[in-house]
């Protein structure tokens, strides 16, 4: 993805400082949208495409504040990646900022190359973050799509179990195992028993669980853990 299909956006209070970030990006080709408060940029702020939040810590005149909007960036599930800029900066608040996950925290003035630096790295950031997400979602289709059975199958499959050892598990027919393994990693488009755990640990690791309805509980540890 070009940068040219990024967007950075810049929330600051002085017109002076947003005009001459916006115009640094424009140079280098990325789009940019500039916003004078935290309160117009949560109003026009769209959730599409990779994206770096340029803030300022504090927006005299107003209650609001630029970690205020980190936060609710947070909890509203979009954790766009921000970097923070200030005249005002101090350890503590730089300190908390980035605990919260901002990628920098630059204090004004700073050299242009430095906020181009940073900027790039959110944006790569949120472009991995986002292609991860998309192949999360691809893997959670294919699971979707398997029959409650083969999901218990496929589960065990990841624990490690050789067909036999899941065929007494389940008190099935070592050939039938086979059939519905076979089964299992046609649908996932995968070719080996090893790729199904690494699938099934990649989705778990995504903080998604894979159990369906009519699973067995013995195996809903291991999914979910």
């Amino acid at each position: 993805m070009s940068e040219s299909q990024a967007t950075v956006y810049v929330v600051d209070d002085k017109a002076d400082v947003r005009e001459s970030i916006g115009c640094l990006c424009e140079e280098v080709g990325l789009n940019v949208k500039l916003f004078a408060s935290p309160e117009e940029f949560l109003e026009k702020y769209l959730r599409n495409g990779p994206s770096c939040l340029v803030l300022d810590i504090r927006f005299p005149g107003t209650s609001a504040t630029g970690l205020e909007l980190q936060n609710i960036l947070a909890s509203s599930g979009n954790p766009i990646p921000i970097v923070f800029i200030s005249a005002h900066a101090d350890v503590r608040t730089s300190v908390e900022a980035m605990k919260r996950g901002a990628v920098e925290f630059l204090p004004k003035p700073f050299r242009e190359q430095e906020l181009l630096d940073a900027i790039r790295f959110g944006l790569e950031r949120d472009r991995s973050r986002r292609s991860r997400e998309h192949a999360l979602r691809e893997v959670k289709v294919l699971i979707e799509a398997l029959t409650a059975r083969e999901h218990e199958i496929m589960l065990l499959m990841a624990e490690g179990l050789l067909a036999k050892q899941i065929a007494a598990r389940l008190r099935v027919s070592e050939v039938t195992v086979k059939a519905h393994r076979i089964r299992v990693m046609r649908k996932l488009k995968l070719r080996s028993p090893i790729e199904v755990a690494r699938l099934v640990d990649s989705v778990s690791a995504g903080g998604a669980c894979i159990i369906p309805r009519g699973v067995a509980q013995h195996s809903i540890a291991s999914a979910c853990a």
